[in-house]
């Protein structure tokens, strides 16, 4: 291994160890294996888990895909879409035959496979790009005899830009790589399994308050964060640390609903004045579960909790109150807290109030069936400088296709 490839997997193993969110870290390992080889683009799949989807349990999810020749042909700032699709672990794709062996797939010309190979190459993504795959490097990710996922680089680049087969170097650099990757997989994975037990608390309490949804609301948020700091030059550090904290804090938006008795969440019907007043108090709830700490994603967490549901114009609630006593800070004549309005909403708040206004209008309740997505984007630019900020709700629009890739693949049943 070379001194220049030495430096980066250190530099890499540096940067994982940072990132705490599991798919903000998953996509990260793609880039950074693709760099360290030079891989013009790749996939990244993760194991599928009975606890995750038993009807999909044994296979590869991918997770996230990326390929620089394509990205150059979308406008500046604009995300590949993918679809969710899954690999059966078996020895008949590449990347299954990678999991079911737990071994190195090197293949200098995808289009030219030996004939004794039990695997074969799927050329449709190519039909249908007119991006040409040639050479590609598979190789399993294993952590304490556990598959975790594969991944896949494709079409090594030299220094003139002439796609090249994958070196037995290359190998060496990226087997060193995935066991570092793989032990900040697992750290994340944990995190993310603590979090989805709060989250399934509050599920027991609100049956709309789901993995899917938070996942669903954390993903939105990301890209939605995402568009506005590419639009705002914001530094790449800054950008994927702020995006790492996000996506944790929106899962735990509503987390506040278990301290909400079973008798308003779970009403079939409408909610009266006084329920409904019950019932708002999840955002002080769940901000006062996150008071005292000092961990940036635990005040981000607060901040969400506590402001996702005040609105631009200083109609939401709970407006001024203090998380730990509720006690009104700023009021009106009669006493009544004045709601927070503008920029004094903190910004991921403004943030996760599109995301969740967005997932739960097009979510199926028991008090409502769910809204076609031409009537809530509808509703969403007539709430635009009201209930949301204008300046996000035009950058929700701007990502739209890619949260629309986001609701099918967290889509409830799955």
């Amino acid at each position: 291994m070379g001194e220049v490839d030495f430096k980066s997997i250190v530099r890499a193993n540096s940067e994982l160890a940072r990132i705490q969110d599991i798919d903000i870290l998953l996509e990260r390992i793609l880039l950074e294996a693709r760099k360290m080889v030079n891989a013009d683009a790749g996939s990244i799949y993760a194991k599928q888990a009975k606890e995750e989807d038993a009807t999909e349990a044994d296979k590869l999810l991918i997770k996230y895909a990326q390929n620089d020749t394509l990205q150059k042909t979308l406008p500046p700032g604009q995300k590949q879409v993918y679809s969710r699709f899954y690999v059966p672990i078996n020895e008949k794709s590449i990347s299954g035959y990678c999991a079911f062996m737990r071994k190195i797939v090197n293949i200098p010309d995808m289009y030219d496979i030996d004939s004794s190979a039990p695997y074969s190459f799927n050329s449709s993504f190519d039909k249908l790009t007119g991006y040409k795959t040639v050479s590609s490097l598979t190789f399993p990710l294993v952590a304490e005899e556990q598959l975790l996922g594969v991944i896949q680089v494709l079409n090594k680049k030299d220094k003139d830009g002439n796609v090249i087969p994958f070196s037995g170097d290359d190998e060496i650099v990226l087997t060193n790589f995935a066991s570092n990757a793989t032990a900040a997989m697992q750290r994340a994975y944990l995190t993310r399994a603590m979090i989805l037990r709060m989250v399934r608390m509050s599920e027991l309490r609100d049956p709309a308050e789901t993995g899917n949804h938070v996942n669903r609301v954390a993903g939105y948020a990301v890209e939605i964060y995402d568009r506005w700091a590419y639009k705002r030059n914001v530094r790449e550090e800054e950008r994927e640390h702020f995006r790492d904290i996000l996506r944790i804090g929106a899962m735990l938006h509503d987390v506040g609903k278990v301290a909400i008795s079973d008798a308003i969440l779970k009403k079939p019907g409408r909610l009266t004045e006084e329920e409904f007043a019950v019932i708002k108090n999840h955002t002080l709830h769940g901000a006062n579960l996150f008071e005292g700490t000092v961990s940036p994603i635990d005040r981000l967490a607060m901040d969400i909790a506590f402001t996702h549901h005040e609105n631009w114009d200083g109609t939401g609630y709970p407006g001024w109150v203090d998380p730990v006593t509720f006690a009104p800070i700023k009021t009106d004549e009669s006493g009544k807290p004045l709601g927070k309005k503008g920029a004094e909403i903190p910004f991921a708040g403004r943030i996760v109030a599109i995301a969740d206004v967005f997932d739960a209008l097009g979510s199926k309740r028991v008090y409502k069936e769910a809204w076609g997505e031409d009537q809530v984007l509808e509703e969403i630019r007539k709430m635009s400088g009201t209930k949301f900020d204008p300046e996000l709700v035009e950058v929700f629009f701007e990502t739209l296709p890619v949260i629309q890739s986001i609701k099918k693949l967290y889509s409830e049943g799955d």
